[in-house]
C-alpha cells in the first residue's frame, strides 16, 4: 500500500531504485498531471484531467502510473502564504491519502506560487487566455515536479 511522506527525505529513501515520478496539482475541477524521467533530472506537462468522481479519478491515473512506470507521486500541497493549512489543503490531504490503494509512496510537496510562476511564464511567452487555461494545470504540475526532484537531487548521499 502506499503512503503519505512530507519530507523529501523519507521520499527519496521509499523511491531509493529511481524511477520515474508522476506531479499532481489536485484542483476542484481538474487534476494536472507531469512526469520525470528516471534519473529526475527534467519535469515535464503531461495532460489535464477533468475530474469526475474519485474511482474514475483513480482508475484514470493508475492506468497512467501502470503505462509509465511511476514509482512516486508528488502532489503539491496548497499552503497559505504564511505556511499554514487552508481548507484546501485537507483536502489535498485527504486526496493523497485516498491514493494508498496505488501502492506508491506520495510526497506533499509545496505549491505556493507554482499556478502563478507559470502563468506569468506563459503570458510573458504571449500565449492566449484560452491557451493558457487549458494547459496551466498541467504546467503547475510539471512546476511542483520539478521543483521536489530538484531537491531530491540536492539531498546528501549516503555515507
Amino acid at each position: 500500500m502506499g503512503y503519505v511522506i512530507t519530507e523529501a527525505g523519507e521520499f527519496a529513501a521509499a523511491v531509493a531504485s529511481g524511477g520515474k515520478l508522476a506531479g499532481l496539482d489536485v484542483g476542484t475541477r481538474t487534476i494536472g498531471l507531469a512526469i520525470c524521467d528516471a534519473g529526475w533530472h527534467f519535469a515535464g506537462p503531461v495532460e489535464t484531467i477533468r475530474r469526475t468522481k474519485f474511482t474514475k479519478d483513480m482508475e484514470t491515473l493508475g492506468a497512467f502510473a501502470e503505462r509509465e512506470t511511476i514509482v512516486g507521486l508528488v502532489v503539491g500541497l496548497p499552503l497559505n502564504m504564511d505556511g499554514s493549512d487552508s481548507p484546501r489543503t485537507q483536502s489535498v490531504r485527504a486526496f493523497a491519502r485516498n491514493l494508498a490503494p496505488l501502492g506508491l509512496p506520495v510526497l506533499l510537496w509545496d505549491e505556493r506560487w507554482s499556478t502563478q510562476a507559470v502563468e506569468r511564464a506563459m503570458i510573458d511567452a504571449d500565449v492566449s487566455r484560452a491557451r493558457r487555461a487549458e494547459k496551466i494545470d498541467a504546467l503547475a504540475a510539471a512546476h511542483i515536479l520539478q521543483g521536489a526532484i530538484d531537491a531530491l537531487a540536492n539531498l546528501p548521499g549516503p555515507e
